[in-house]
């Protein structure tokens, strides 16, 4: 067997900042502990998180790489003690807790999943990390059941377009908002019963015009600011509104009274510090239930572009620019 490098490329950020901020540098290649994998990344998904750490906002938890990035596809090249999983040279894509923008990176084996037939390594990195985070906030603790409304927003997000597809394939009826007619079509597209231009119509009317006044089942929200309160008035009568970012401001002035009012739920969830049980089980779940969609077609990564690792920032500057539409990829 060819004996692995002790040297790799990865991307730092030396300091807090713009995309800019992101520069390759050479670093250790990491070794496997109990239970850990090494892979040789062949690509890398770019994720919203990734955005935050980069600005200073989003720390890594205590442990974690300071190289950014937390979802990878590529060849198992190292095993740590314990692992019974996994052989060296198998294909896999994997949740990791940091550490995805480089040549080499750790992940736990039962966060690793198998690429499923007919998914090339760009597309498989593009699925851990929304599809564990859709899974656990959608189904899990929004509880959303097969011929309920769901309320998406950003739908031509990475985060959207799986949640708007996974939602239609468990039976549920979807409205989301997008920021041009362009976007608000892609939705359609994918599966979307409403797609609603944010910057022109109120989402909130909308989503009450859709259900004949009774609103939203299960609202996943990753703006919030003065979507809070809205989110609120959208929502039905024992709704659960399900918070998994800020892209705005995460401080708001809200009516509670609607809480009580309509018995709603309003709930939240970070994925990158949760017990690597926690993500086992969110694993093992989207094994059991999604990747056989996946392998089916029925479900599929929506692709908005690739960048060089070197080039991650232009990767950045994309995400920021929001005008993509599906997942940005890093490719080694």
């Amino acid at each position: 067997m060819t004996a692995l490098p002790t040297r790799m490329t990865a991307i730092a950020i030396p300091a807090p900042g713009g995309p800019e901020a992101l520069v390759p540098q050479e670093i250790a290649v990491p070794q496997p502990g109990d239970g850990e994998i090494l892979v040789k990344v062949a690509a890398a998904g770019v994720n919203r998180p990734d955005v935050a750490q980069r600005r200073g906002v989003y720390p890594p938890p205590k442990g974690a790489p300071e190289t950014p990035g937390l979802e990878i596809a590529g060849g198992v090249v190292a095993l740590g003690k314990g692992v019974t999983r996994w052989k060296i040279g198998d294909k896999v894509m994997a949740l990791v807790v940091g550490g995805g923008y480089a040549e080499y990176c750790l992940a736990y084996e039962n966060h690793a999943l198998p690429i499923p037939p007919g998914l090339s390594m760009v597309e498989a990195a593009a699925i851990p990390e929304t599809f564990f985070t859709v899974w656990h906030n959608v189904f899990e603790r929004g509880a959303l059941q097969r011929g309920e409304t769901l309320l998406v927003h950003g739908g031509t997000s990475g985060i959207g377009t799986v949640a708007i597809q996974l939602a239609k394939q468990f039976g549920a009826r979807v409205i989301t908002t997008a920021g041009s007619a362009e976007k608000c079509d892609a939705a359609r597209k994918l599966g979307a019963d409403v797609a609603v231009n944010y910057k022109t119509d109120d989402f909130v009317a909308a989503t009450k015009a859709a259900t004949d006044g009774k609103g939203a089942d299960v609202i996943l929200d990753m703006v919030g600011g003065d979507y809070i309160e809205r989110n609120y008035e959208a929502a039905g009568v024992e709704g659960r509104i399900v918070q998994i970012a800020f892209q705005g401001s995460p401080k708001a002035t809200v009516d509670f009274r609607r809480i009580m009012l309509k018995r709603l739920h309003h709930t939240g969830s970070t994925l990158r510090s949760r017990s690597v049980a926690d993500k086992g089980a969110i694993a093992k779940a989207i094994e059991q239930q999604v990747l056989p969609l996946i392998a089916a077609g029925k479900v599929k990564p929506i692709m908005d572009s690739t960048f060089p690792l070197r080039e991650a920032a232009a990767a950045h500057a994309r995400m920021e620019s929001s005008a993509h539409i599906g997942k940005i990829v890093l490719t080694l």
